[in-house]
Order: C-alpha cells, then sequence, then structure tokens
C-alpha cells in the first residue's frame, strides 16, 4: 500500500489573487498538513484544465466547466469554489454601446469577433449558453485580452478576474456581466471554479486533504490582512484594496463548502449546458466529503 505522506502531492491552482488567499497557509506552514508534503504548482487555470484532463496533478483548481471531463479521473472538493454571486465574467468593448436589453446585447455580439480566455473556462461556457454555441471568437491568454480589444484584432472581450474590477479604470465598457445574467435567469450564483482531488488516492487520504484545504481558507478568513498581503505576488497591478475587494468577490461562505446552493448551482450550471449540447452528460457529481 503506497504511503501518501512519503512522496509531495502536487497541488495545482493559478497565482491569482484569491487563489493565493485561500493556499497561503499552506504555502506559508501555517496550518497543520498532518504529515502531508505538497508541492504548489501554479499555472493559469486553462493550463490547468488541460493537465487535468491528463491526471497530472494530485490536486488541482479547474473550472466547473472543465469538470464535466474530468468525473472519470477527480472527484470535487467540497471547498476552494469561485462562485460569483450575481457577478462573474463579463462582455466588454472599447467603445460605448446602448444596448436596452439581452436581446439587443446578443444581437451586437454576434456581429463581431470576440476574444475569450479558453474553451475549458466556465466563461466560455456561460457565454455560449448566453449567445449560442458558435458566435466568432478567438482565443487569447486572460491577460491580454484588453490588449487584442484595444489594438482591434477583436471588437470585443470576455473578461475575467481582476478585469472584472479594472476595465472601466481602463478604458472599456461594459456590454453583459454573464454572473449578473445568470442569476437574473436562473436565481443561482454561477459556479466558475473550484478544486479536485484524483480518484486514485484512497478516500480517506482525500478526507484529510479536503480538511487542510478548507482549514488554509478558514485561516486566510481569519487572517485576513496577511492572507491578502501574500496575494499580492501576482496581482498584476492591483493595489491592495483592489485586491482585497477582489478575493472578497470568489473567497466566502461558498469557498468554505458550496452547501446545497452551490452544489445545485453546479448541476443547474452543467445540466442545462448538457441540454443545449454544449458538454457531455453529466452524471451524479459526488464530492469528497
Amino acid at each position: 500500500m503506497m504511503d501518501w505522506k512519503s512522496l509531495p502531492l502536487t497541488l495545482g491552482h493559478s497565482p491569482d489573487p484569491d487563489d493565493a488567499f485561500m493556499f497561503y497557509a499552506m504555502a506559508a506552514g501555517k496550518i497543520d498538513q498532518r504529515g502531508y508534503r505538497f508541492e504548489h504548482v501554479l499555472q493559469d487555470i486553462q493550463t490547468l484544465n488541460e493537465r487535468a484532463t491528463r491526471g497530472e496533478l494530485h490536486i488541482t483548481a479547474v473550472s466547473i466547466h472543465a469538470l464535466a471531463y474530468l468525473l472519470d479521473l477527480y472527484a470535487p472538493l467540497p471547498s476552494g469554489a469561485s462562485m460569483g454571486d450575481g457577478y462573474g465574467p463579463m462582455f466588454i468593448t472599447l467603445d460605448g454601446v446602448d444596448l436596452p436589453d439581452d436581446d439587443a446585447r446578443r444581437e451586437w455580439l454576434h456581429g463581431r469577433r470576440i476574444a475569450i480566455p479558453g474553451k475549458m473556462t466556465s466563461a466560455y461556457l456561460a457565454a455560449q449558453l448566453f449567445l449560442g454555441a458558435d458566435f466568432p471568437h478567438v482565443v487569447v491568454p486572460f491577460d491580454g485580452i484588453f490588449d487584442a480589444v484595444r489594438d482591434g484584432t477583436v471588437e470585443a472581450g470576455l473578461i475575467i478576474h481582476e478585469g472584472q474590477l479594472t476595465y472601466a479604470r481602463d478604458g472599456f465598457h461594459l456590454v453583459r456581466d454573464l454572473g449578473a445574467w445568470w442569476k437574473e435567469d436562473t436565481g443561482f450564483p454561477l459556479p466558475l471554479g473550484g478544486n479536485v482531488v484524483r480518484k486514485d488516492i484512497p478516500p480517506a487520504v482525500r478526507s484529510e486533504i479536503s480538511g487542510i484545504l478548507r482549514e488554509s481558507i478558514r485561516y486566510g478568513l481569519d487572517h485576513r490582512r496577511p492572507a491578502v498581503e501574500h496575494s499580492m505576488a501576482h496581482a498584476r497591478g492591483m493595489d491592495v484594496p483592489l485586491a482585497d475587494e477582489f478575493i472578497g468577490m470568489y473567497v466566502n461562505d461558498y469557498t468554505l463548502d458550496y452547501g446545497e446552493v452551490g452544489r445545485e448551482a453546479i448541476r443547474r450550471f452543467l445540466g442545462t449546458a448538457a441540454e443545449h449540447g454544449l458538454i457531455p452528460p453529466v452524471n451524479e457529481i459526488e464530492f469528497v466529503e
């Protein structure tokens, strides 16, 4: 029998302030990690999604969209959620447009090339639910989307991460917030990301890992200032107050545990996408307990 405490467990997450905040206590050795050793692997979410399809990491953050393709290899953890409760990925453009309703927004967007941050991101799946499967798009790394819109490579962008807070400051205009649209349409928060653990790890070990990750999130929430300061290493031009605001959007009660609302939000999001033929049918999602 393998001794899972004898090897480093690869832990994939993005360097973004919300993920850095969640994993601060683990990275800084602030909590009891129960004899396990974790090797933090910092990569963008699209890369982590792709690596997860190959089962390369023991534990990793993934997009909820990607979860539809991972359930044979990974089990979702109950903590670590990024949920947009009335806010989320946004369509933006450089020139202001006056569009009275969603029908007008859809018509305007369909006539333009749109930069998206990756085909396995939840942002892209939400965009497909809003616009339909076949809208004109170009894949651009998330941190290059503003530049692609500004230089005319595309006419609109689908932004994630801190761009949701900085787009107006940077001279862009909002066309539609997909998290707001999803909340208005379904009454649920938009599930964007979560953590998963490989199924070849025994259930008892998975459960211990789950407890450690939850303790790390709780420690960050209870020691907010040092956790925010730790998250600033890769804050991409954000000052501390802005990073703190961004973290507050995506590290909250849902992050400690999805709860039944969060679990149902995932079922609704993936179930609706499957009904539209955007992803394979998703059977019951079994969370690590």
